[in-house]
């Protein structure tokens, strides 16, 4: 039988574009990921998976599969960077009972694998770079660097900080540098010998700090990530460079001897420069709507940006199913229901001060976007059902 729900185009294929895609499908829309990379491979960085994400992949079946590869950790403590003292100990002891989830930690290439299973095979399109996108009367037409044409009646930008389908809406723009460095590691937790850690600590710094964690459940590879102060620095890209570990050991010579022996245990180091955004006034226009970085990009130092990334997936499928006929409705009641909580997100990773010291964290981890009552005003329900509104190309808004 022939869907009539409209064909969506997903531009990118990270965590939050895959989330949108698996409940997109399930619920029988046509969708299309394209993804510029040619290949994904386990690289990158940790991920630390809090209640308001674990249960978005319970209700996508997945929650199980990320628990035996992912560890639930004992401790997320934070420490001082000169004394080792804890600050504040998170109650991960009773995550599940006050949020009704757990908090697992886990390497990102794992979720993203876990993910990646879920999706309709033939649906991903690796080596597909966007680069223009155009409005042709009934539908979008999206152009690739390969050569490759596709049609579709509603695009989702999940790509990123660096998003393609934001700069074809607003025009090019630079995120902001926050003058902040991150250096990564990650590493066989035999390199650090018979020293004890724990599961997850942050040392914080007076004007630098450090997250050292545990990866997997057999609790056998170390992650490393630091945000560390270089005011200025003229990056041609943001992808992660090699950098002599040395300059890791250099940067916290002066920190707490756990931390230099982990740091000294390290073969390799990566570097690349935090980012992020003010909160963007647009986040749709027309058949063409952004999640995740793409539209709220913020450095790391909540753990934050991937379940933003998620739940924007979560709240963007409930809306569209509740205005089937009214994609701008739909997208109006998204940014609605999604604005206020990520623009707090955007700036409490820009302070830095999460968890340093005894705080509310209900208000984050206990969030369901499942059940979330949605958010609506009159002015939601004025738009003729269809009417798409101004073209993209006119730099009209919604």
């Amino acid at each position: 039988m022939m869907s009539h729900k409209p064909r969506i185009a997903i531009v990118g294929g990270g965590l939050g574009g895959l989330t949108a895609a698996i409940l997109l499908q399930r619920a029988h829309y046509p969708v299309r990921v394209y993804e510029q990379a040619d290949q994904f491979s386990r690289v990158g960085a940790g991920i630390q998976l809090s209640p308001n994400v674990m249960r978005v992949m319970r209700h996508i079946g997945l929650e199980d599969a990320m628990m035996r590869i992912g560890l639930r950790p004992l401790q997320k403590l934070s420490r001082d960077w000169k004394t080792g003292e804890i600050t504040y100990a998170v109650p991960l002891e009773r995550m599940f009972e006050l949020y009704g989830a757990h908090y697992l930690i886990m390497h990102r290439g794992d979720m993203h694998e876990i993910l990646l299973s879920a999706l309709q095979p033939g649906s991903l399109y690796l080596n597909h770079r966007l680069i223009e996108m155009e409005q042709n009367g009934t539908c979008l037409s999206l152009a690739f660097a390969n050569g490759i044409h596709a049609e579709a009646d509603i695009a989702i930008g999940a790509d990123g900080v660096e998003s393609k389908v934001r700069e074809i809406l607003l025009g090019p723009e630079p995120p902001t540098y926050t003058g902040y460095v991150a250096y990564r590691s990650i590493f066989p937790r035999k390199n650090i010998g018979n020293l004890q850690i724990p599961d997850s600590s942050k040392w914080w710094g007076d004007d630098r700090h450090l997250v050292i964690y545990l990866l997997t459940n057999k609790r056998d590879e170390v992650y490393v990530v630091t945000g560390v102060p270089r005011p200025e620095w003229q990056f041609e890209s943001i992808s992660p460079a090699p950098v002599n570990p040395e300059e890791v050991q250099e940067a916290f010579g002066e920190f707490h001897p756990e931390v230099r022996t982990v740091l000294a245990a390290c073969p390799q180091a990566t570097k690349a420069p935090l980012l992020e955004r003010k909160p963007m006034p647009l986040w749709s226009d027309r058949r063409v709507v952004l999640l995740g970085d793409a539209c709220h990009p913020m450095p790391p130092h909540m753990g934050q940006g991937a379940g933003m990334a998620i739940e924007d997936a979560v709240m963007l499928f409930r809306c569209l199913e509740t205005e089937p006929h009214d994609y701008q409705a739909a997208f109006k009641k998204y940014k609605m229901n999604r604005f206020e909580r990520t623009a707090r997100v955007q700036h409490e990773s820009h302070n830095n001060e999460w968890i340093r010291y005894s705080m509310d964290h209900e208000w984050l981890f206990g969030y369901d976007v499942l059940t979330a009552p949605l958010r609506e005003d009159a002015e939601t329900r004025r738009t003729p059902a269809n009417s798409l509104g101004p073209s993209i190309i006119s730099g009209k808004t919604q």
